[in-house]
């Protein structure tokens, strides 16, 4: 039986290629979020640095976000690349860390550099399926059609947008949750980044089914906000 779900999205201070550090951060933003499921941004172990090295899910550098899931019970949901070249979702829990998902729809530079994905991905958490997105996924339809089409109740997204585009998640996050009825989270990078990203757009929110907006961040680096899926 699905229970109320406490959900945060975090947009921790990501600094490029230091992945020890990032780690560092974001197990901070778990412990102080309070939530069963934590979505950080695009690239957000690497930062948005599209020669970064692959990382493996078994990096003894993401020590401290695995412990600090297993202090709190929380799933984070963290972005970093991959092996195949794949931008992928990491799902890392207190036993450690696994790709979960890999970004199917590349944008800008992305494909001189990465592989899109073969297929959508939903997790089953404490009775919730989280269908899973990265950045332009949001803004190909027939993205989130197929990933609810595999019994998602929620989509949950990591993005990078600039603070030029900062209005483009929330228009994504309110057609996808009203034309499917799901709960719709996004994590949006902030501050300054790799891939001319000098300002980014921040501003990661919640949204209802009925794409009423329950929670939103500013853009300062470092925001966490919650809400509960009902």
């Amino acid at each position: 039986m699905r229970t109320p779900l406490r959900l945060a999205v975090a947009q921790p201070l990501c600094r490029s290629h230091d992945v020890a550090g990032n780690a560092e951060r974001h197990a901070a933003a778990v412990r102080a979020a309070g939530a069963r499921v934590v979505v950080f941004p695009e690239l957000s172990l690497t930062g948005y640095e599209l020669d970064a090295a692959p990382l493996d899910p078994a990096d003894a550098r993401l020590a401290p976000l695995v412990a600090a899931c297993a202090d709190t019970g929380a799933l984070a949901l963290a972005g970093a690349p991959v092996a195949g070249r794949h931008i992928a979702v990491l799902a890392v829990d207190g036993d450690g860390a696994r790709v979960a998902y890999r970004k199917m729809w590349l944008g800008g530079a992305e494909p001189r550099h990465f592989r899109p994905g073969p297929e959508p991905a939903v997790l089953e958490v404490d009775g919730w399926r989280l269908g899973l997105a990265v950045c332009r996924d949001t803004g190909v339809p027939a993205h989130a059609e197929a990933t609810v089409a595999r019994g998602a109740d929620a989509y949950l997204a990591g993005v990078l947008e600039s603070d030029d585009d900062a209005a483009v998640p929330e228009e994504r996050a309110r057609r996808i949750a009203t034309a499917h009825g799901v709960w719709v989270a996004v994590a949006s990078f902030a501050g300054a980044t790799g891939g001319g990203y000098a300002r980014a757009a921040g501003g990661s929110g919640v949204w209802s089914p009925a794409g009423l907006t329950v929670v939103r961040a500013g853009t300062a680096v470092g925001e966490v906000v919650t809400a509960t899926l009902l």
